[in-house]
């Protein structure tokens, strides 16, 4: 592995265990405070408090990721095009990082959204009450399914970037050139 192929990995696999752990952590972590908070109307704005401190370093998590990754598939461009299972690999691991990095840029909309909304009385901090306003409730509903969501599509991602890892073994791409030589 070449000096300039390993600082794309590095930045690819940091990236990406940062975006998954953030993920997690402020699913289980930050609205959980927000949720443990005893006034109603507080759990929302504690919430958003956490996430909007997070937001920094998961921009740069995202951006190291995607940096890397694309330093990885150019320096293994002809590897991706003729090894049998890296292609295949490469396009679901681009679909589902490209999934993730919708899903985590519209919910930190919806989290703003929510967060602007200053004190208003909720459940949880993704889970309305009878007396949240509307469009704070719809942001919350929908913020309830991406704070699942995203772990589970960027663990995806980090999982399918530890397939590849194996699929540069040597075993591996033998397989892959004889395959090749055989058509």
């Amino acid at each position: 592995m070449s000096r300039s192929t390993q600082t794309f990995q590095i930045l690819h696999d940091l990236g990406g265990a940062a975006w998954f752990g953030g993920s997690l952590m402020g699913l289980v972590g930050v609205n959980g405070a927000g949720d443990a908070v005893h006034a109603p109307d507080e759990r929302t704005r504690v919430a958003a408090v956490g996430w909007a401190r997070w937001s920094p370093l998961q921009i740069g998590a995202i951006g190291a990721h995607l940096l890397g990754g694309l330093g990885l598939l150019i320096a293994n461009r002809d590897r991706a095009a003729r090894q049998p299972g890296v292609r295949g690999n490469t396009v679901v691991k681009t679909v589902l990082t490209l999934l993730a990095a919708l899903a985590t840029l519209y919910s930190g909309i919806l989290g703003g959204r929510v967060g602007r909304a200053g004190d208003v009385p909720a459940e949880s901090s993704v889970e309305p009450a009878a007396q949240t306003p509307p469009d704070v409730a719809d942001a919350q509903q929908q913020l309830r399914v991406l704070q699942f969501a995203i772990p589970a599509l960027t663990g995806s991602v980090v999982a399918l970037g530890a397939q590849q890892s194996q699929l540069q073994r040597p075993e591996h791409q033998a397989r892959g050139l004889l395959a090749a030589a055989g058509r």
